[in-house]
């Protein structure tokens, strides 16, 4: 069996964060029993493009607009304090040390990301450093499947039937965890300010408003 409580690991450049975003926080933080979901902001992720991304300190402040007086949501600028791409790996090392080798780590990555996995910096070794908690919605698979763990980590991983997931060598668990479905995207809430449109109840309140205040993702309007 799994183990219960710890600490979920959502990164992200959450440009912006929206509903979707907190909606699966929130059910992975249930479904895995965690203590609490901290949301990591990337400063220069390393796998999109830097083109129409906020500053990071902008990011930054939505999200933790978004999470303020939440129970169980805590925000980390743990990777806008180190210099040069974002990688996971180094966040799970830094929080590795902070938590101590028994605190349960559990990274929680989206189904499209798992299937991008292999070209991660040293993505082996996260299996090593935290569970693995890959988000799905519908239509979703009916399972994980073996061979779509990475190869070069496959032969690191059993089958554990009882909870339906995979046990690393090193105890750590990858697990699926399926999620309500919200067809809400950062890219399409983009769109819609560049053109004027609404966002509302497709992001938090304040999240639309410190937008607005800004002048975040409009076209031709440089952010104050």
């Amino acid at each position: 069996m799994s183990r219960r409580g710890g600490i979920g690991i959502f990164g992200g450049t959450f440009n912006p964060i929206h509903l979707g975003h907190l909606r699966a926080a929130e059910e992975v933080r249930e479904g895995q029993a965690l203590d609490e979901v901290r949301f990591v902001p990337a400063a220069l992720p390393p796998h999109k493009e830097a083109a129409g991304l906020a500053t990071a300190a902008d990011r930054l402040r939505m999200v933790e607009l978004a999470v303020a007086g939440t129970p169980g949501f805590r925000v980390s600028a743990l990777e806008l304090g180190r210099s040069g791409p974002s990688y996971s790996v180094d966040t799970l090392r830094a929080l590795r040390t902070e938590v101590g080798p028994d605190a349960r780590l559990a990274f929680i990555l989206g189904w499209d990301a798992f299937h991008e996995f292999h070209t991660w910096k040293e993505f082996t070794a996260i299996f090593a450093l935290a569970d693995v908690v890959v988000v799905t919605r519908p239509p979703w698979p009916d399972r994980l499947a073996h061979d779509e763990i990475p190869l070069a980590a496959r032969e690191a991983f059993g089958y554990d039937s009882r909870s339906e997931s995979f046990r690393h060598a090193s105890g750590h668990v990858l697990s699926l965890q399926r999620i309500t479905a919200l067809d809400i995207s950062a890219g399409n809430i983009r769109e819609r300010v560049s053109t004027r449109r609404s966002i509302r109840f497709l992001v938090p309140p304040d999240v639309e408003a410190y937008i607005v205040e800004r002048g975040l993702y409009r076209q031709g309007d440089p952010p104050r």
